[in-house]
């Protein structure tokens, strides 16, 4: 229960006063039911956590990247594990119109932009524990130079859809642009800075090849963003992306030779490309991999496509998953990305668990300090609970948060008594109590005596 000392690595990042309230805030969050706002911790928090000393934490300056490296390498790294350099946007719904950072973004549960917060996540995921980490997390704010600018784009765009459709062909005095001179928008600038400071810190104790990223990030100048890092993208594809085979023709008498030859058709690929076929519940799985071009991007692309065929109604779907790492085999590459998806738990987890939906602080370091506390305290619970999954391997947050609650529960009870009771029946009591709530029952020993 000494949080304290699962604290200890990080001691020498913040003071004292900051390390004893951080305890403090996390042993009441660990315990506490309803709402993780500030008032709710601190009517957990015990002795030394008042409300005043919650506040003060809030609004205290904390180094959260060396914090979550630190506590990481010391409680969650493993040597001879493979890691994956993972991230991804998280949307937070809030209201107001004081809330540091708050702006239009677009949320993928609700499909339209809403009024919220932005918070980018990387996380190392781990192949052998098939488990993600956050490691750093940075909030999104839009400049009003960059709000003036998607404004303009927009009504541009709304311009030229009332213009009159253009004859087909290239227009007159148009000019080719050089694809290796790629112009990162502000996005993909703050993506880049997060990377190589994390790089920066992580270099010599992890080996990191690839950053797997969703479907947004599948274009070309987030490509060129990743190699810039020295990374290899893991992504996907639209499924009506224009892939092209390398030309094999003959050369023409004038000009350079083409880069692209035949465009792939996903319902008919040669079967020269086809990896493995499954079956499973009536859906037949055909797996292909080959290299190809697409229009936009300056290099070849390792590409994997899946195709499902009901057997029944004989529909089909595809996917098209890619990578710039042109030796990565089909298995791995869709393994990958399928890990990719670990970090969508991290987020639900400090929603659901841990205060990240529900914070209402609105200055610029408390709001920074509530969603890093709520993304570490997912690191923390993980370490916590690699305890009890040895003799539970279903043992979860909840269960994890009821035992707390119950140890607190205990503590308060034992205290209000005229004198302690013996050891064997304080065992027990904790044993029961501790026990309350979970979802998974707790195998208890039988009491004797």
């Amino acid at each position: 229960m000494n949080i304290l000392a699962l604290l200890q690595p990080i001691q020498n990042s913040v003071s004292k006063t900051t390390l004893r309230q951080l305890s403090r805030v996390i042993t009441a969050m660990l315990a506490m039911t309803g709402r993780v706002t500030m008032l709710g911790m601190s009517r957990w928090a015990g002795a030394g956590g008042s409300y005043r000393t919650i506040q003060r934490f809030f609004y205290t300056a904390i180094p959260w990247p060396q914090i979550f490296w630190l506590f990481f390498q010391k409680h969650l790294l493993d040597e001879e594990d493979t890691y994956l350099l993972a991230g991804d946007e998280c949307v937070v719904t809030k209201a107001g119109k004081e809330t540091y950072g708050m702006d239009y973004f677009f949320s993928g549960l609700l499909k339209k932009a809403v009024p919220s917060l932005s918070f980018f996540t990387l996380a190392l995921v781990s192949v052998k524990q098939r488990r993600s980490y956050p490691i750093q997390v940075e909030q999104t704010v839009r400049s009003p130079e960059e709000k003036a600018s998607s404004q303009v784009k927009k009504q541009a765009r709304k311009a030229k859809s009332d213009e009159p459709k253009r004859k087909r062909g290239r227009p007159k005095g148009s000019c080719n642009k050089k694809k290796a001179e790629v112009t990162l928008n502000p996005e993909l600038q703050h993506i880049q800075k997060m990377v190589q400071a994390l790089l920066g810190t992580v270099r010599g104790r992890i080996r990191l090849v690839y950053l797997v990223m969703d479907g947004h990030f599948g274009n070309h100048p987030a490509l060129q963003m990743v190699r810039q890092c020295q990374l290899h993208l893991i992504s996907k594809l639209r499924s009506d992306a224009a892939l092209f085979f390398t030309y094999v023709g003959p050369a023409p008498k004038r000009g350079p030779r083409p880069r692209l030859g035949e465009r792939l058709d996903c319902c008919k690929i040669p079967e020269q490309y086809l990896k493995t076929t499954l079956v499973e519940d009536g859906i037949e799985t055909r797996i292909y991999q080959l290299q190809v071009f697409h229009r936009e991007f300056l290099m070849p692309l390792n590409v994997v496509v899946l195709i499902k065929t009901n057997l029944e109604t004989k529909r089909c779907a595809h996917v098209i998953l890619f990578s710039s790492d042109l030796d990565l085999a089909y298995n791995q590459l869709i393994d990958y990305y399928s890990l990719r998806f670990q970090i969508e738990f991290n987020f639900r987890d400090a929603k659901q668990y841990w205060g990240l939906e529900d914070f209402m602080n609105v200055t610029q370091t408390a709001v920074t300090n509530a969603a890093n506390l709520s993304l570490f305290s997912v690191d923390l619970s993980q370490v916590l609970m690699c305890k009890y999954r040895k003799d539970d391997p279903n043992f979860s947050v909840l269960d994890l948060k009821a035992y707390y609650r119950g140890y607190r529960y205990v503590i308060e009870t034992i205290k209000i008594l005229p004198q302690l009771p013996d050891e064997n029946l304080v065992s027990q009591l904790f044993q029961k109590v501790t026990a309350l709530g979970r979802i998974h029952p707790a195998k208890l020993p039988a009491f004797s005596g």
